[in-house]
């Protein structure tokens, strides 16, 4: 699997659980944890638009469609599963990983 679709799917769960959290009344204790988090899912999610719209100028059509319709599936079944209370760590994390991902994806993909 290449690093232009983990990237996609990370960014895309990452953005997805900052955006439910507030339904679901996750938050963060420290107020400085909050902000991060909300800096980093903007991030994640400003990315995972741009490598989308990125694949399909630059990859064949099936490769961004598969990384498309994978997000929402995978945004999907953690929205299924419910709220667990370790939610925004895991949406740190990913979008960490997945705006590292993302910028090797850019450079050497």
């Amino acid at each position: 699997m290449s690093a232009f679709m983990i990237a996609t799917l990370m960014l895309s769960v990452a953005a997805y659980i900052h955006t439910v959290s507030g339904k679901l009344g996750l938050r963060l204790e420290k107020p400085a944890a909050e902000v991060l988090w909300r800096i980093s899912s903007a991030a994640a999610l400003l990315t995972w638009v741009a490598l989308i719209l990125h694949g399909y100028t630059t990859r064949y059509w099936s490769e961004p469609t598969a990384a498309l319709f994978g997000s929402f599936a995978l945004n999907w079944w953690f929205g299924h599963r419910g709220p667990k209370p370790g939610w925004p760590l895991v949406s740190v994390l990913f979008a960490a990983v997945g705006l590292g991902l993302a910028t090797y994806s850019f450079l050497y993909e």
